[in-house]
């Protein structure tokens, strides 16, 4: 090869080395920074596993332990550290307060059993618990079939002083004065006991509304009340018809009180 050639080549290689180097020494370098993330601190809180409505009796299951962000946990949970027996100790515990699947439960939503609290917090907000005595072998409340949150009519037989009086005879009447009405307690029993339904008890706690309670106030100084037992296919109706076929007229009982009206 001509020395010529050779010079050509020799300058060619070195303006294109020149120009890689060039574009190397232009182009920016990309730095990556790797940030070193601390390890969060969590510690173990009380959750509802599903929803938990109030009212309702805390079984095995119902509760379980989940890891929380210590800097998020909310006032007032309950926290493995402070109760390391809280799915025990809790069990068997009555809902005040409705809590959501996932969400940590605090001892204000929950009361024991054997507190004193249990019936207020068990009670809705409006609602009055009213005990009315009954017969403990049965003969007033169904032969003792009814148990803690069935529903029942209640009925009041009394003596007619009027018609006794006018007939010479002893008058009694029945009459339904309130329809519907939930079973709080028999008793002090709200629950099953050990797996067993249990009825005994000379009372029967009954939720009703502040009329209602006035109204068997009056009703337990009138006469003698019993619990007639609802289907729970019917438990949602509030209101009952009775026909009277001596004066053609239909009683209307609605939510404890009466009207009469005439048959159509």
């Amino acid at each position: 090869m001509k020395p010529a050639r050779l010079i050509v080549l020799a300058i060619a290689l070195g303006a294109a080395g020149l120009a890689a180097m060039l574009m190397m020494q232009s182009t920016p370098t990309e730095t990556v920074v790797v940030e070193k993330v601390a390890p969060v601190s969590t510690v173990d809180v009380l959750v509802a596993t599903s929803e938990l409505p109030v009212g309702q009796t805390l079984r095995p299951g119902d509760l379980r332990w989940q890891s929380w962000p210590s800097d998020y946990v909310p006032t007032g949970s309950i926290t493995k550290a402070q109760a390391p027996g809280g799915l025990e100790e809790f069990t068997g515990s009555i809902v005040r307060q409705a809590s959501l699947a996932g969400e940590p439960v605090r001892r204000e939503k929950l009361v024991k059993a054997n507190s004193n609290a249990f019936m207020s917090a068990i009670l809705p907000s409006g609602m009055r618990a009213v005990a009315i005595s009954i017969d403990t072998r049965g003969a007033t409340s169904a032969g003792g079939f009814i148990l803690p949150n069935d529903r029942v009519d209640i009925l009041r037989t009394y003596r007619d002083d009027e018609a006794s009086k006018s007939g010479g005879v002893d008058v009694q009447l029945s009459e339904t004065i309130l329809p519907n009405v939930r079973i709080l307690a028999i008793g002090q029993n709200i629950q099953e006991r050990n797996g067993e339904k249990v009825v005994s008890g000379e009372t029967a706690t009954l939720e009703v509304t502040p009329s209602q309670a006035e109204a068997l106030a009056l009703a337990q100084k009138t006469g003698q009340l019993s619990l007639a037992l609802r289907s729970l296919a019917d438990a949602g109706q509030t209101e009952i018809t009775r026909e009277d076929k001596s004066d053609g007229s239909v009683t209307v009982v609605r939510y404890g009180v009466s009207r009469q009206s005439a048959r159509r």
